[in-house]
């Protein structure tokens, strides 16, 4: 391919920022007479995006303030579209934020301009409906996952699974020394990390059951090494306050650094959450626990049609990683999943060596198999 390219481009959040970034950085490499219009944060326009909007404009979480901001969001959908249809691309790529990117590519596709979306929503575990909406949305599906490839072609969406960007960027095998090192960390020692989460409520949920965890494995092993890293200080101020009311000032809290603070430990005691791909990634055997309000969880329930909750069993198809929610998450059971962990060497063997075998699937140079992807299509 010859010609000049002008792609359209939208993230609207940092996860988003960081893909697009990653994916032209390899799109300029592999053909560069290109140009990018759209929306996105600092590393996309680091390599050479003129964002039209600031990309904070569109990082909304929750129920409540979408809908507060929703004029505004559609505004900016509206224009945006406007724009694209007047001077329409060879491509539009729209990196996650399904909400917003899905509707503005059933209407860029409608227009004949190809539409890829990159990272699919999951709509393999819930609110399956909105298959319906992605074939009429896209042309081209990247998916970071294997077993979400399988499900588009299950429904007929055209799609490419590009492996995880983090999974290229994590060595195979880690330096457990270099990372207790980093942190003063005890090099003849157990060590165990726990990561309650890092929003307010989660940690709210998860935080007292987790220390309690935390004094029972203490009894267990007295010389054991607990560590947590903390989302930033206002997460550490809460979790230190915690930690005061349970007279377990001897657990040691460490401002951010999750990574190398997971990279240093023997075992993991996590909130369900995307940390958990990072924890398995970095070959940790893990127990992983979630709660949150009971009407909340009432009705997510029971639209789940995932069997797992958890990246690392859903990429395993089986259950590798202990997972307890709601009042199942007790301190007891928690202690007992870890006890396991810490003290059956033949099970631990078995979870390192599996999580080794998914991360050798999910390397798969993601930018520029990526980008290699969307070419593809722009040359049909």
């Amino acid at each position: 391919m010859s010609k000049a390219l002008q792609v359209g481009i939208l993230a609207g959040e940092a996860s988003g920022d960081l893909l697009g970034a990653g994916l032209m950085h390899s799109l300029r490499k592999l053909h560069p007479e290109i140009s990018f219009t759209g929306i996105g944060g600092p590393e996309m326009e680091k390599a050479g995006l003129v964002s039209r909007v600031a990309m904070e404009r569109l990082a909304v979480m929750g129920l409540v303030e979408p809908l507060k901001r929703l004029p505004e969001l559609l505004g900016i959908r509206k224009s945006f579209y406007l724009d694209l249809k007047n001077n329409p691309p060879d491509v539009f790529i729209g990196i996650d934020s399904p909400d917003f990117n899905l509707g503005l590519e059933v209407k860029l596709k409608a227009l004949g301009i190809p539409t890829v979306h990159y990272v699919s929503p999951s709509v393999w575990a819930w609110r399956q409906g909105r298959i319906k909406k992605i074939q009429r949305a896209v042309n081209l599906m990247l998916t970071l996952f294997p077993f979400e490839e399988k499900y588009y072609q299950q429904h007929n969406v055209p799609v490419c699974c590009i492996g995880h960007p983090l999974a290229d960027e994590l060595p195979l095998n880690v330096d457990v020394v270099a990372a207790r090192s980093a942190l003063s960390l005890p090099m003849d020692k157990k060590i165990l990390a726990i990561l309650p989460g890092s929003r307010q409520g989660e940690v709210s949920r998860l935080g007292p059951v987790f220390l309690e965890t935390a004094r029972c494995c203490l009894k267990k092993w007295p010389d054991l090494s607990i560590v947590i890293p903390c989302a930033g200080e206002v997460r550490k101020a809460q979790i230190s306050t915690m930690l005061g009311e349970a007279g377990l000032e001897s657990i040691k809290l460490i401002l951010g650094q999750s990574r190398t603070v997971m990279a240093a430990a023997d075992c993991l005691l996590m909130a369900s959450g995307t940390a958990t791909l990072e924890g398995m990634l970095l070959k940790k055997p893990m127990v992983v626990a979630y709660r949150m309000a009971p009407l909340s969880y009432a009705i997510i329930s029971r639209m789940l049609k995932s069997r797992y909750i958890s990246l690392p069993n859903l990429l395993a198809d089986q259950a590798i990683v202990p997972e307890l929610l709601q009042e199942a998450a007790s301190p007891g059971a928690l202690f007992s999943e870890i006890e396991k962990l810490l003290t059956q060497s033949d099970s631990r063997e078995a979870v390192i060596s599996t999580w080794q075998a998914i991360h050798q699937s999910l390397r798969r140079n993601a930018s520029e198999t990526a980008a290699k992807a969307v070419l593809a299509l722009c040359q049909k």
